[in-house]
């Protein structure tokens, strides 16, 4: 069947195809492109004096797409459409959160302040830049070409940018212990801080190794992962670290970030649409930035205000001490010294304990990102896209970047915010000139984090609901399974930082002092052992329960064996504690300091194992019987 540009129309805004019917039906069948090849069969309709006659079946090899109708299509999909703002505004406020925390970790943990502020402004931010827009910008065209491809117009590009359990892992687990080792020496604190940003150089192309090289066995870890196991992560993640700590953001200023939640709320929810268009997003930003310089005019002119007024922490001087610092600096490729320090593996083979595991988890929650991605409606090949994260993430350590990057969690939300390809290339255009002329302070004097959190928010909504609205109802209690391991983390987090802020007992000295301490009810020793690894145990838990479920016994021991080994190795589980840090435990390696108080979860891996013998026991049992009827409990 041919298809050219006579046959081509628009129906409000969207491209549509006329096919003319046979004899059951003298109306002719408008058939959206958006049709087009989304499914391997699709049934065309339509429609005859309010009736809708099936007029057969086709493949999307039946149509010929003529170079007239193919010109039309790309015209069709847009570079970039209104609500691409709105998604920006959700991404960049994600991004620049990461900006804002390398700023604050890399000067209070790695002493780049002073002398050491060059490695940040010459090295780190310019690196950033160079992954980033890489990623972003290969992102933006695989969904024009994946709209091409299938005939669409609502593909939504995945989200991408610096990935937070790394940079955080990162900073504390390498950098810090390297720069407070280099002081302990006698070293200089430029000359430490050069050290420490070396050597997250090293862990951060480790991180991209294992991500690029792991791109091509990924899909077969996909095809044999229920959808349960590997959106559960992403829901965990999304409740708990996303949603739930920007909840709480929202309600420590409320006079400034609860007027942008409603307006958020109005846009996604009500779906209900603004004076002239305007993106929703964009309204939130304004009218919480004016309202956070109208409190810090209220407290100027009123010192005796009510300290709820006076919260605000927008003032004049920091714009003008942000705007001394802009300049340009362009990225430098520090390779050379990278291949140098890799060819002395005594420098860094201490530091595989966090790299390796760091990589994979970085890989996996990937991997749960375009499976999120193609439950919402968009398939992108596996392979090319975890190749180019790790490609970006190579880039980023060659350029001076100790961070990688990293598939966003999320791509639902932007997709139902209307987003397509142009909210990621605008996003890594706008990064890119933050990190390049270090403007990340101004921006963070100028616009209050709280103006657009509610967009974030929303995301980690949509995530949670998307893992149980995309899977059949029967793998619901699964998909909630899978919660718990990322819900103990998102616990252990909250809990680690109030002993940090206490300055007293630390978590260790608690759990020398009693094994089976708890806080508030809640055990403590469980909660770390759930959350070490919790990637992993939530995808391996979900899966057990999901294969159960179907009855399908000998794959719930195949993955109750695969978390055996992870117990046994340390990848789950295990862990070290000095003072109020937690560090991965791997088997048969020693305590990174003498004084760490260990758990080798060995009884965990029996345990498991426990349970995969009593799943092969019974899928033996119930093998060769027919119709095993289901007793309600």
């Amino acid at each position: 069947m041919d298809v050219s540009s006579d046959r081509f129309e628009f129906r409000d805004g969207r491209p549509n195809l006329r096919l003319t019917t046979d004899s059951r039906c003298r109306a002719s069948s408008v058939v959206t492109a958006n049709q087009l090849g989304i499914m391997g069969f699709q049934t065309w309709v339509c429609s005859c004096s309010s009736k809708k006659v099936e007029i057969g079946k086709f493949k999307k090899s039946d149509f010929r797409f003529s170079d007239e109708w193919n010109q039309e299509l790309s015209s069709v999909y847009r570079q970039f459409v209104r609500r691409d703002l709105d998604g920006f505004f959700g991404l960049f406020v994600d991004n620049l959160i990461q900006l804002l925390l390398i700023l604050a970790l890399c000067k209070g943990l790695c002493g780049m302040t002073g002398d050491g502020a060059y490695l940040l402004f010459q090295h780190i931010l310019p690196g950033a830049a160079v992954s980033i827009l890489i990623g972003n910008i290969f992102y933006a065209w695989q969904a024009r070409q994946l709209a091409l491809k299938e005939g669409r117009d609502d593909v939504t590009a995945l989200p991408y940018g610096i990935n937070t359990p790394s940079l955080l892992v990162y900073v504390f687990f390498v950098m810090n212990p390297v720069y407070s080792k280099a002081l302990g020496e006698g070293q200089t604190n430029e000359a430490a801080a050069r050290l420490a940003w070396e050597m997250g150089l090293v862990a951060c192309i480790g991180s991209g190794l294992i991500e690029f090289f792991g791109a091509f066995v990924a899909d077969a870890i996909r095809f044999r992962t229920p959808r349960a196991a590997l959106l559960s992560t992403l829901a965990g993640i999304a409740i708990g670290f996303i949603s739930m700590s920007f909840a709480l953001q929202i309600f420590q200023k409320p006079l400034i970030a609860m007027l942008p939640l409603a307006i958020v709320l109005i846009t996604y929810f009500a779906q209900a649409p603004f004076p002239w268009h305007l993106p929703g997003g964009l309204v939130a930003v304004v009218l919480g930035t004016g309202i956070a310089w109208l409190m810090s005019a209220i407290a100027g002119l009123v010192p005796a205000a009510a300290p709820y007024l006076t919260e605000s922490t927008m003032n004049i001087e920091a714009v003008r001490n942000a705007c001394q610092q802009l300049k340009f600096y362009w990225p430098h490729f520090v390779g050379g010294r990278v291949f140098e320090l890799l060819k002395d593996p005594s420098q860094w083979v201490g530091f595989l304990s966090v790299i390796v595991p760091m990589g994979l988890f970085n890989l996996i929650g990937s991997l749960q990102n375009i499976e999120s991605a193609e439950a919402a409606g968009d398939k992108y090949g596996t392979r090319s896209s975890l190749a180019a994260n790790g490609v970006s993430t190579i880039c980023a350590a060659l350029f001076g970047s100790c961070f990688p990057t990293t598939i966003y969690i999320g791509h639902p939300g932007w997709k139902a915010l209307g987003a397509r390809a142009g909210y990621s290339t605008l996003n890594g255009l706008v990064v890119t000139a933050i990190c390049l002329t270090g403007a990340v302070s101004l921006i963070e004097s100028l616009i209050p984090m709280e103006s657009g959190i509610a967009i974030v928010l929303w995301i980690g909504i949509i995530i949670t609901a998307q893992a149980f609205s995309v899977v059949s109802k029967e793998h619901a209690p699964a998909v909630a399974v899978g919660l718990f391991p990322a819900i103990a983390a998102w616990g252990f987090t909250v809990t680690q930082g109030a002993f940090f802020k206490s300055g007293g007992k630390t978590l260790q000295d608690l759990l020398v002092s009693d094994p089976r301490a708890n806080v508030n009810d809640f055990v403590l020793h469980g909660m770390i052992s759930l959350q070490q690894g919790y990637i992993f145990t939530c995808m391996i838990l979900a899966a057990i329960s999901a294969f159960l479920i179907d009855r399908k016994f000998f794959a719930a021991g195949a993955w109750s064996v695969i978390g055996a080994v992870c117990a046994a190795i340390g990848l789950t589980h295990a862990y070290q504690i000095n003072g109020n840090v937690v560090d991965f435990l791997f088997a048969f390696a020693a305590p990174t300091s003498d004084a760490a108080t260990t758990y080798r979860s060995w009884n965990v891996a029996v345990g498991y194992l426990l349970m995969a013998a009593s799943f092969f026991a019974f899928g033996a049992y119930c093998r060769g019987k027919k119709d095993i009827e289901r007793i309600a409990h």
